[in-house]
């Protein structure tokens, strides 16, 4: 059995970036740039309003003549002369000989004739050539997420696609005869199975879609082949249960009659004691606890950070806030704790039912507090480690 930290500090020897791919920026949501972006355009590329109102040639007097109109793409350039005005659309090119831009709520108009409530400095409502980006600059940065805004933003500067570091395919093993699935009957001895669908959610919700789940009976010959498929098609294997000693749990066995190089196996921790990292080639294994909390525990501290690093992202698994305890509270415990916890600005809230096979808790928490072995107390108000998801 081994230490989190070294746990932690396997992983991060182990782990590797995937391949570099071009995609659509229709697909790019959430993945990590692999190149910097620099930008092949000035943005905006002309002198651009930024209000409805009137691009005027200044003069000396509030008076000017109406001489057109100009909507936002069009491409005819309009000449003007000073005491000349046009009307103007938001987003629309501003005429080179046009100083200002006047909003249309500080003018009043007479047929052609513009007459201004007050004087306009030159270069007022005026977005200058490239003042948001010019042309070579960077745009992003190598290892950017692409957000949503990302995205937009280099759609606007003419890109249709974008590099970027690929995302591991994942496969999800469920073992274990006493499992059925939800909507059927139970019959005595059975419980409905939950991992697969909780650990598929979890990984849609951090943008991670190309998943498939096998499921596999508590029998060794069966194992090991619905191991080796899943370990042969994809980057990440996760595999709920049968990591134990019991004597159908043959998950270890299958593993190591496939020559998966165990990493580790055991963390003195809890919950998730029984956790499993292994590699065989370029696939990365973790076997997870069948108890639903302490899989979703290993899941958001371990599973997460590892494929978030093959996906390109800088992130240590160490990556914990401080927060502030609401309430006291005792540790007695031999192991490492990771307690199911509520988070409300700066403070956290330990939640009640941490037992490995309670998922009630885990529905309303939104962090895991991180506790070291020992006996000691927490005082409210005290700091303690706390990692979000």
């Amino acid at each position: 059995m081994i230490a989190i930290d070294e746990a932690f500090s396997i992983l991060s020897k182990t782990i590797f970036t995937l391949p570099q791919a071009t995609i659509s920026l229709e697909n790019a949501l959430r993945y990590i740039t692999a190149e910097t972006i620099l930008s092949p355009i000035n943005m905006p590329p002309f002198r651009q309003s930024n209000m409805d109102g009137f691009a005027l040639s200044l003069h000396h007097e509030l008076t000017y003549e109406i001489v057109g109109e100009i909507k936002a793409g069009n491409s005819k350039p309009i000449q003007l002369q000073p005491g000349q005005a046009v009307k103007i659309f938001t987003g629309a090119a501003v005429p080179d000989a046009a100083q200002a831009v006047i909003q249309i709520e500080k003018v009043s108009v007479n047929g052609n004739q513009l007459f201004l409530q007050e004087s306009v400095l030159p270069e007022t409502n005026i977005r200058p050539l490239g003042s948001q980006i010019k042309k070579n600059e960077i745009a992003l940065e190598k290892g950017t997420i692409l957000t949503p805004a990302a995205i937009g933003f280099l759609a606007g500067l003419g890109f249709t696609a974008v590099k970027v570091y690929q995302k591991p395919t994942i496969g999800i093993v469920i073992t274990g005869n006493e499992l059925i699935s939800a909507g059927r009957p139970l019959a005595h001895g059975q419980v409905y199975e939950s991992n697969a669908i909780m650990l598929q959610t979890a990984l849609m919700e951090s943008h991670y879609n190309q998943v498939e789940v096998y499921q596999v009976d508590d029998h060794f010959e069966n194992t090991k082949s619905i191991l080796e498929k899943a370990i042969q098609t994809h980057d990440v294997v996760l595999v709920s249960g049968g990591i134990s000693v019991g004597d159908y749990d043959f998950v270890g066995q299958a593993l190591q009659s496939l020559d998966v190089e165990i990493l580790f196996y055991k963390v003195n921790q809890k919950p998730g004691k029984p956790l499993m990292a292994g590699k065989l080639n370029d696939t990365i294994i973790f076997a997870l606890p069948g108890n639903p909390a302490a899989s979703l525990t290993c899941f958001y501290i371990y599973v997460i950070p590892t494929i978030k690093k093959m996906s390109g992202m800088t992130i240590s698994y160490e990556t914990i806030i401080q927060k502030r305890m609401t309430h006291d509270y005792t540790v007695n415990n031999s192991r490492d704790q990771f307690l199911k916890a509520m988070v409300s600005n700066d403070e956290v809230t330990i939640l009640r039912h941490q037992d490995s096979s309670m998922l009630d808790s885990f529905a309303l928490a939104n962090a895991l507090v991180y506790l070291p072995n020992g006996n000691y107390k927490l005082a409210k108000g005290d700091k303690v480690a706390s990692y979000m998801f």
